[in-house]
């Protein structure tokens, strides 16, 4: 028994040590994930529209920056300035909201991801939510 369960931990181990260090993926054709440039994506916030900006290379997301909003000063300002520096960190749009701002990380979020559709994302971490 304790064979099994040492042969499945080394697994588990190798399999997500693989999925740590693989490279960006490429779509059929060879090419990135998304169409490199500056896009711009607009969601609805809690009082109003969040606009943002994505910077994308063909494999990355280079920078989010919220260029527009109407939310609330002091409660929103932590979605703000956190969502966007999550994203690009995590190269994913699964990262945590704010707590006591969820509309605007929400709208933070789907703004990125209305750029990223532009951008023409295709698969990847980087569009999911």
């Amino acid at each position: 028994m304790k064979k099994i369960v040492k042969l499945m931990l080394s697994v588990m181990m190798i399999a997500s040590m693989a999925a740590c260090s693989s490279a960006p993926k490429k779509d059929q054709d060879g090419e990135g994930k998304f169409k490199a440039g500056t896009y711009t994506g607009t969601a609805q916030g809690n009082n109003g529209d969040v606009t943002v900006e994505v910077t994308l290379s063909a494999d990355k997301i280079e920078k989010v920056e919220v260029k527009e909003h109407k939310e609330t000063a002091g409660i929103s300002a932590a979605a703000i300035a956190n969502i966007p520096t999550s994203i690009v960190e995590s190269q994913s749009l699964n990262v945590d909201t704010v707590s006591g701002a969820t509309h605007t990380s929400d709208a933070i979020l789907d703004a990125v991801k209305a750029a990223l559709t532009e951008a023409g994302g295709r698969g990847g971490s980087s569009d999911e939510r």
